[in-house]
């Protein structure tokens, strides 16, 4: 972290500094002075640490506040904020936060994700990397969908790596946390609107911004509003290759999501309309979970297809993870089969130049 925050913020925060220190902690949540946890390999722990007191937390979220000029009182009691290493900070004051001021660190990874280490780690087998490259690479349109803390965040900086380097990508977030290493990449940002409320500059926005920039990509970090419909329409109207992470448990759930979205957007449009555009828009689904083991893996990687005959979702899955074994120790085994099912689409990333291997698909050839 700068200099800057050890010398004015750091000081406060001392009953958790061994946590924002220790590499294997991956949040910390303060629920009040007296009741802190962190998550440690996937699993949540109770700390004996503890603040002072009540008015010692708050200085504690009132120095991050100032340090990264966001607002929090009791006119706006919560506050979202990044501290310079990008670790995400959410603050909530009470009587919002019943139990007291309310403080929850998620920190950030230096050590970037790749999909060679999401093999070595066993969340994903060189067949579904092989499949997500050429689907990558053919500009399929792309969501990775899964709960919280299940590393949707962390898996599309993965796959947004497998871009080719040569191309113009936009990335959009809340909060940047993407990583991406290509030549020709610009970032953006949301802004929180400033004292007086005003100033604030969203995601959607930003998304409208994007399309007069020439982009051949665009990343959307996690799609939360409005902005659903504004995205795939930008994927119906030659943005392809695009990508978004969001917030569902299974891949049919994340096209009832972003169905959902795109009717906060303000825009009328007949259920029917806003279907077709979601199984127009989307054509594979990456499914990311979190196991009792704490263990992050991909359960499903499934391809989106039309509609039903009653106007419902319909994917099928192209891989999907199958448990094998639990451990004494609780640890579940497994790996990312294939299903022998081939993807419509196969033709499309041929047209684009990639020989993909039908093999990986298992039992057709």
């Amino acid at each position: 972290m700068s200099d800057q925050f050890s010398v004015t913020v750091r000081s406060f925060l001392e009953p958790i500094l061994q946590y924002l220190d220790d590499p294997e902690v991956t949040e910390i949540m303060v629920n009040s002075p007296d009741d802190i946890w962190i998550e440690k390999s996937g699993k949540l722990e109770r700390t004996d640490s503890r603040f002072e007191s009540e008015d010692a937390l708050r200085s504690a979220i009132n120095n991050i506040s100032q340090f990264v000029k966001r607002r929090i009182d009791e006119e706006n009691p919560t506050m979202d904020a990044r501290l310079p290493d990008g670790s995400r900070v959410h603050a909530i004051l009470p009587p919002c936060a019943r139990k007291g001021l309310c403080l929850d660190i998620r920190k950030f990874s230096a050590e970037t994700l790749t999909m060679e280490k999401l093999v070595s780690f066993g969340s994903i087998t060189p067949d579904a990397v092989e499949f997500i490259k050429a689907c990558v690479y053919g500009k399929m349109n792309i969501i990775v969908s899964g709960g919280t803390g299940s590393g949707k965040t962390s898996l599309l900086n993965a796959i947004s790596s497998l871009v080719p380097n040569e191309e113009r990508i936009i990335t959009i977030e809340d909060s940047a946390e993407l990583q991406l290493q290509q030549e020709h990449v610009l970032p953006l940002e949301s802004k929180p609107p400033d004292k007086k409320g005003k100033g604030a500059v969203d995601i959607r926005e930003l998304l409208k911004s994007s399309l007069r920039l020439r982009p051949d990509r665009i990343i959307v970090g996690e799609i939360r509003g409005g902005e659903a419909l504004d995205l795939l329409q930008a994927m119906n109207t030659g943005h392809g290759g695009s990508m978004c992470t969001i917030h569902a448990n299974s891949p049919v759930d994340s096209l009832s999501r972003l169905e959902t979205l795109s009717l906060f957007s303000g825009v009328e449009l007949p259920l029917r309309v806003i279907r077709a555009q979601v199984t127009s828009a989307i054509h594979l689904v990456v499914q990311t979970s979190r196991y009792h083991d704490g263990s992050r893996k991909i359960s499903h990687i499934s391809e989106v297809l039309s509609l039903d005959e009653h106007g419902e979702y319909r994917t099928q899955d192209i891989f999907i993870f199958k448990q094998t074994d639990v451990k004494p120790t609780g640890r579940i085994e497994g790996s990312l089969k294939s299903t022998g099912i081939l993807p419509g689409f196969l033709d499309e990333i041929e047209q684009a130049g990639y020989n993909l291997k039908k093999t990986i698909f298992g039992g057709k050839k």
